[in-house]
């Protein structure tokens, strides 16, 4: 697993382009982040958190305007988006199936009932490395499903350094503050369903 310099971005915007997985801070800990639409990488991010294939990946995007590519707009999504994003707010709801930008999502990304989570981010690197591939971003805790989020180099170091399946690359911006884990909600049939409580309290 190769580290990278936080002051190399461009270094980390080029791995994810080439189709590499690596591990990214997000709004609460460090994730596994990788371009959406490369079904490799997503299904290496599969591999690393020993996930079920049936357990969908959210996305992430730089902007409200992205969202709407890959989300059918109603108005609690709207009212939501105009409240809390971009923020720490992950909602899922029916993807724009038929959209170009949706049929190129890989598989992983949008669930079999038709829904997609989808967050607008306004944690400036993760922000940065969207807007920089021009892809949709895969952000997922970095650990193995149901285990501890991590939140400093030296956990992510020893975390990665005898399993059999590694990310392919480190973004290492050190230590990050514990904080509390985004907020999901589920829009659907003109409801809203908190699925987990967070930093953004609903």
């Amino acid at each position: 697993m190769k580290t990278i310099d936080k002051e190399n971005l461009s270094e980390a915007v080029g791995q994810v382009i080439e189709g590499k997985v690596i591990v990214f801070p997000s709004e609460t800990s460090y994730g596994l982040s990788c371009d959406a639409t490369n079904q490799s990488a997503v299904d290496k991010i599969f591999a690393i958190k020993e996930r079920a294939g049936d357990k969908t990946l959210l996305i992430v995007v730089p902007s409200v305007e992205d969202a709407k590519k890959y989300l059918e707009w109603n108005e609690q999504i709207d009212e939501m988006a105009k409240k809390h994003w971009p923020g720490p707010l992950t909602i899922v709801g029916s993807a724009k199936l038929g959209n170009m930008e949706v049929e190129k999502l890989a598989d992983g990304a949008v669930s079999k009932d038709g829904t997609i989570a989808v967050r607008a981010s306004a944690f400036p690197e993760l922000k940065n490395l969207s807007e920089k591939t021009g892809r949709p971003i895969i952000s997922t805790s970095a650990n193995v499903s149901g285990e501890n989020n991590l939140f400093n180099s030296e956990e992510i170091k020893s975390f990665f350094a005898n399993r059999d399946i590694k990310p392919d690359a480190f973004y290492d911006c050190g230590d990050l503050p514990s904080r509390p884990p985004t907020t999901i909600v589920k829009v659907a049939n003109n409801a809203v369903d908190i699925l987990r409580q967070g930093e953004i309290d609903l």
